[in-house]
């Protein structure tokens, strides 16, 4: 081969395509470098965004309710931690959940639910979340994590409990499943007891976990507990009493108030018939309502103790001033009035120990009715107690521009005026205050209140005084009298209206306190349309007042009266008695 033809065969470089090369990978690199300096530089909030959208969440903590506890720390209500069972449809079938319907048979199963109707419930569902059962026991939980579906998942929650359960039913109320109170107590603070959860922001990973805690968005609230004048110990000394009374008489209902006089705490508020909160299926409406507060009677003789202490506040008589009742009846503006029996010529506290209708009338022809119903005003008739609850009911207390004779009279009885037991338990406990009238609370006071004078203390304890005697041989309730203590009280009972007039159905009353020299507690006893012979106050709901008023002076070890006499506990004998009852 010739030296020409060698060098023929030396290859000889294309330096366009070189260049172009050079060219592509420079324009390539530098497109890069140009898009990530307008991504960084110019505008990289766009992409921020997008991640945001991602990773970003906000996760609220987890609070719960505060407590219910009555006035020494003994839990009412309480908050338990439970799970809510939850399907993310999707992750069920992108992960093949359906494969293994037997799991899903022990799903239902403990779940209490249909199998079939809880594969279709979630199968036919194109959400991310459904719930599948909510507040179920940490047991349960643990079962259905063991199950290991795709796309079943868990969420912590809470459950309300209540220890005492029907013994404060209608006091305490209850929740929802939104652990937010609709009924009672749990209803009138719930903002109290709820508090509010601290909201934090933070990053999560593609997987779930979290990778960075960037900041608090809300600081939460610490939800607050409650805590009641309620004495456990006498509130279920006077369920007990009332519901076992009830049932004895076949009442339709029956109601229950102490009132603790120094400081006017409402120490028990007791009704049947009541509820379990804890087992909600088979709760009735009318199971519900606290009638101690909402259901309001014709009180009839129980009010009787104001006409007199009217009359000596007024001056109008005094205690052993003589009143005739003969012949045992009256005519008042062609209504007619009667006693049980003719009781004569009597003085003033002995017509009312025998609770003698006419006795009273003839105290209150004498007065101005609108001075007399400012009286009942000033002991809480017609108005709120002051405990501040949904549902109180202040009574009725009739206006009127013009009132007849006899009208005036059946004022004097407790007729023509409805009054709920709060209400009559509140009477006595002013009375037993000496004449001061304080609200009613049910939150335990840090300081008792001042209270207002409505009657002077000298006839306070005069009318105390002769209330005692109507427990004692001779009175109208000698089953509400108590050995060791001077009981003070008055009975009543009271004839039903029904349209047109009066029916055959009774409401049986005792208002009391004891002990009768130095007052410390003070109640009432309503049961409401008793069955049977035996419908008075002095052998229905007497015999109430006595075995939780005993009980209730031995638990807060208030001292025994001792006879001055003898030098020994002052015993009475127990024995039958009625009231008055207009017809």
């Amino acid at each position: 081969m010739s030296r020409q033809a060698k060098q023929k065969l030396k290859p000889t470089p294309f330096r366009w395509r070189l260049q172009l090369v050079y060219a592509v990978i420079l324009t390539v690199f530098g497109g890069i470098g140009a898009r990530a300096a307008w991504i960084q530089v110019v505008e990289p909030e766009r992409l921020r965004y997008e991640s945001d959208l991602r990773t970003l969440r906000t996760t609220t903590s987890e609070v719960q309710r505060g407590m219910i506890t009555d006035r020494h720390g003994e839990m009412l209500a309480v908050s338990v931690p439970v799970m809510a069972a939850f399907a993310d449809p999707k992750m069920v079938r992108d992960g093949n959940g359906f494969s293994d319907l037997r799991r899903w048979r022990a799903l239902a199963d403990v779940l209490e639910l249909d199998p079939d109707t809880l594969v279709r419930r979630v199968r036919d569902n194109r959400g991310r979340f459904l719930y599948l059962k909510r507040q179920v026991t940490p047991a349960v939980a643990d079962y259905i994590r063991e199950l290991k579906i795709p796309g079943i998942a868990l969420k912590p929650e809470s459950r309300r409990y209540y220890p005492a359960g029907e013994i404060t039913g209608q006091l305490i109320g209850l929740t929802n499943i939104d652990d937010r109170g609709i009924e009672g107590l749990e209803r009138n603070f719930d903002d109290w007891l709820t508090g509010s959860p601290t909201k934090t922001q933070i990053r999560r990973a593609r997987r779930g976990e979290v990778v960075e805690t960037l900041s608090v968005l809300e600081e939460g609230e610490h939800p607050n507990d409650l805590v009641l004048s309620l004495d456990m110990r006498l509130q279920t000394l006077a369920y007990k009493a009332l519901k076992k009374a009830t049932a004895l008489h076949m009442a339709t209902s029956g109601s229950l108030v102490i009132i603790d006089v120094p400081t006017g705490e409402i120490l028990a508020m007791a009704n049947t018939p009541s509820f379990n909160p804890n087992q909600r299926s088979d709760i009735q409406p009318y199971q519900m309502r606290n009638r101690a507060m909402t259901d309001a009677y014709e009180p009839g003789s129980v009010v009787k103790p104001l006409v007199v202490a009217a009359a000596l506040e007024k001056g109008l008589v005094r205690h052993d001033d003589i009143l005739d009742t003969s012949p045992g009846w009256m005519r008042v503006s062609g209504g007619l009035v009667r006693d049980g029996r003719n009781h004569g010529k009597q003085d003033v506290g002995t017509l009312l120990v025998k609770s003698s209708n006419i006795g009273m009338t003839k105290l209150a022809l004498q007065m101005d009715v609108e001075e007399l119903l400012a009286f009942y005003a000033d002991f809480g008739l017609g108005t709120y107690s002051g405990v501040n609850l949904d549902g109180e009911a202040t009574g009725n207390v009739p206006k009127r521009h013009r009132w007849s004779e006899h009208e005036r009279a059946t004022l004097s009885f407790g007729y023509g005026l409805t009054a709920t037991p709060l209400q009559l338990a509140r009477i006595y406990a002013v009375l037993g205050a000496g004449g001061i009238a304080r609200p009613a609370s049910i939150l335990k006071q840090r300081v008792v209140p001042e209270g207002e004078r409505v009657l002077s203390e000298q006839v306070a304890h005069q009318v105390v005084d002769m209330l005692t005697r109507v427990t004692e041989p001779g009175g109208t309730a000698r089953r509400a009298a108590i050995d060791g203590y001077r009981v003070a009280g008055k009975t009543g009972t009271s004839r039903k209206a029904v349209a047109g007039g009066y029916g055959e159905d009774y409401v049986t009353l005792f208002g009391g306190l004891a002990p009768a020299h130095n007052p410390r507690l003070a109640m009432a006893v309503v049961i409401n349309e008793p069955q049977g012979d035996s419908y008075y106050g002095g052998t229905v709901a007497a015999p109430v007042f006595a075995e939780v008023m005993a009980g209730a002076l031995q638990l807060l070890n208030v001292e025994p009266q001792l006879n001055p006499a003898s030098g020994r506990l002052a015993a009475v004998e127990r024995r039958g008695g009625g009231d008055e009852v207009t017809r």
